[in-house]
């Protein structure tokens, strides 16, 4: 059961008066406002679909098939393609070979080499997807997007710009690396004479439906919060974020901390740093005497940093929420939408040398509300990557029985190049023939009129 705020505040402190924001936080709340994210067109209620009239539902499984299965795959691409251009880095023009050519234009005009490699990796890493689930060719393979051209969830196809039935997937990346979650309902598919997988149209998804979302965030990335956090302290840089967070989830943000790290690696739990959680502005000297009696003297800079890790850890249960029908980020529900026992996941170790990264924590037990009402058809866990990364998983529909894996690290070469190529063939040979296929496709869109996920199966 979520915690109540009023459990949650000393009987000494009060929950402050709401004051006007700053100039300054405005002005970084508009640029956030102002993000190309389009708001979706959602029916009002009292349509005659009753937000809560689903019945629960149960796996579907296909006769003679195995149970369904979920996918967790990770790359990292901070050492692929090294360079300042992904044209001219070494490998780059073998591996854009084998995505359309949509997605190589979108990949080749990156300005950065960092965002080119993440898009690159991305496109490749769907594609092994839905040639492992599907068993089909990679040069068979098609994707588009549900609902908006722009913005929806990608979705494997057929030649008709049909989805898929029993097949879901999202990608995520952030900061050089890539996560992929994907739904493997193992259902039958349907073929046409000349082989190809023909899809299913309708108009959305049904109950028996499974989605998936995933993200990933990098706590240390955004420079402007420590500014913002710097100048109006942390309750200023988690008021830009007023049309993500509803107040209960702002307020506990702001006030509460799950532990503190210290510079000796030492975690104080919340009960230990005491009201010290109340402190919101940096440079400062805080001290807390622990159950055991003995005292710690640490820089406030270490509590607003596991404030700030907390946020983002919020930010990552509620994107990789929103992914699983691929709805936008400033959606008008998104407020409804609110996250209980949420506890910020300690952290691994740092890359080096030959080691890529440490995972560490990884927690489960969040409870997620709609509108009030618990959602309870749905499985979240986040985890922590070295110091600074946390992956969350969504996983939402007849899930019952179903466990999110851990987290599969990929070969660029064994375990994603080697699913384009045909081993019978000459390396050289089989990529100049796989780009041909690719370039020569045509792209396929999804029509216009089908529903989102979300929207088939609450409004």
């Amino acid at each position: 059961m979520a915690t109540t705020v009023q459990t949650l505040i000393h009987p000494v402190f009060t929950r402050p008066h709401t004051s006007p924001i700053s100039p300054f936080v405005a002005k970084m709340k508009q640029q956030f406002l102002s993000l190309d994210i389009p708001l979706p067109a959602m029916p009002l209620l009292g349509t005659g679909h009753s937000l809560w009239d689903h019945k629960p539902v149960e796996p579907y499984l296909a006769s003679g098939q195995d149970e369904p299965e979920i996918t967790a795959w990770f790359l990292d691409t901070r050492e692929l393609w090294p360079g300042e251009n992904i044209l001219t880095a070494p490998g780059a023009a073998e591996a854009l070979s084998l995505v359309s050519t949509a997605e190589q234009k979108v990949i080749t005009t990156k300005m950065f080499i960092a965002d080119a490699r993440m898009s690159l990796a991305s496109a490749l890493l769907k594609r092994a997807f839905i040639t492992k689930v599907l068993g089909v060719a990679w040069k068979d393979v098609k994707i588009a997007r549900k609902g908006n051209e722009k913005h929806g969830k990608p979705c494997a196809v057929d030649e008709y710009g049909r989805p898929i039935e029993g097949i879901d997937f999202n990608v995520s990346h952030q900061n050089g690396l890539v996560a992929l979650v994907g739904w493997d309902g193992r259902r039958r598919q349907r073929y046409s004479p000349s082989g190809h997988i023909m899809g299913v149209l309708s108009p959305g998804a049904t109950q028996d439906d499974v989605m998936v979302g995933v993200d990933i965030v990098c706590v240390n990335e955004r420079e402007n919060a420590m500014t913002t956090i710097e100048q109006e302290g942390f309750d200023g840089w988690v008021d830009i974020y007023d049309a993500v967070f509803s107040d209960e989830e702002r307020w506990t943000m702001k006030y509460d901390v799950d532990y503190v790290t210290l510079l000796d690696g030492t975690h104080l739990p919340a009960k230990d740093v005491g009201r010290n959680d109340r402190v919101l502005k940096r440079n400062q000297s805080l001290t807390c005497v622990t159950q055991t009696g003995r005292e710690h003297t640490f820089p406030s800079e270490l509590l607003i940093d596991a404030k700030l890790r907390r946020f983002y850890t919020y930010f990552c249960y509620k994107e990789a929420y929103i992914k699983l029908a691929g709805e936008a980020l400033l959606a008008p529900w998104l407020k409804q939408l609110e996250f209980f026992n949420v506890r910020s996941p300690k952290p691994g170790v740092v890359a080096r040398c030959s080691t890529h990264g440490t995972w560490g924590e990884e927690v489960d037990d969040v409870e997620v509300k709609l509108h009030g009402r618990v959602v309870d058809d749905v499985k979240m866990k986040i985890q922590a990557f070295e110091e600074d990364f946390m992956i969350s998983c969504a996983v939402q529909g007849a899930i019952h029985g179903l466990q999110i894996p851990a987290f599969q690290k990929l070969s660029l070469e064994k375990d994603v190049l080697s699913c384009a190529l045909d081993e019978t063939l000459d390396r050289k040979d089989s990529f100049m023939d796989m780009q041909a296929a690719i370039i020569k496709a045509p792209e396929v869109q999804c029509p216009d009129h089908l529903l989102s996920p979300w929207e088939s199966r609450y409004w």
